[in-house]
């Protein structure tokens, strides 16, 4: 399981986990939304609501919505 490249830590995704509980994440092109969900399911324990990913020109993105009661330590 590669799908995972690396959280992406910038000041508006660190805003949107505090307060939305939203997770931004690195992703290698080839990945879907069901591969990003099994490798958080597998690398992290927890169970997301929902998964966008976000193409652009350099790099792609997912977007990875948990559960309120669910966190991530990505330090």
């Amino acid at each position: 399981m590669n799908t995972i490249i690396k959280p992406r830590i910038t000041e508006k995704s660190g805003l949107q986990s505090e307060k939305q509980n939203i997770y931004t994440f690195e992703v290698a092109k080839n990945s879907t939304k069901h591969t990003i969900e099994k490798e958080i399911k597998a690398l992290y324990k927890v169970t997301p609501t929902k998964v966008r990913i976000i193409n652009l020109p350099s790099v792609k993105k997912a977007l990875v919505y948990l559960k309120k009661e669910d966190k991530l330590n990505l330090t």
